[in-house]
């Protein structure tokens, strides 16, 4: 059984900075690409990096500059950098990855970390 955990959310000013991380465990063979998430109030959720199993980064337009997101497959960990907060950040942050398991590739989920951007 594959299971995401994240942590490191929290409340935070705007203009401040975040780190969240994620922790893949089970039976893990392969972990291709994984990536943020995000749902705000009243929202879908929404993209918001990914990165490949190469380690090329990918961001949504709305976070490009300001986040930066990384992956340390020893640790089978994916972390991501937020600088310059903003209010519009507030949302539930949800780590993904596709994982090769005991017998089946799959999309896993965590289950979400809220952050709150404000004064």
């Amino acid at each position: 059984q594959v299971q995401l955990v994240e942590s490191g959310g929290g409340l935070v000013q705007p203009g401040g900075s975040l780190r969240l991380s994620c922790v893949a465990s089970g039976s893990i063979f392969i972990m291709y690409g994984m990536g943020w998430y995000r749902q705000g109030p009243g929202k879908q959720r929404e993209l918001v990096a990914r990165i490949t199993s190469g380690g090329s980064p990918m961001y949504a337009d709305s976070v490009k500059g300001r986040f930066t997101i990384s992956r340390y497959n020893a640790k089978k960990m994916v972390t991501l950098q937020m600088n310059s907060l903003k209010p519009e950040d507030t949302a539930v942050y949800y780590c993904n990855a596709d994982i090769l398991g005991d017998r089946v590739r799959a999309d896993y989920w965590g289950q979400g970390t809220q952050v709150t951007v404000s004064s």
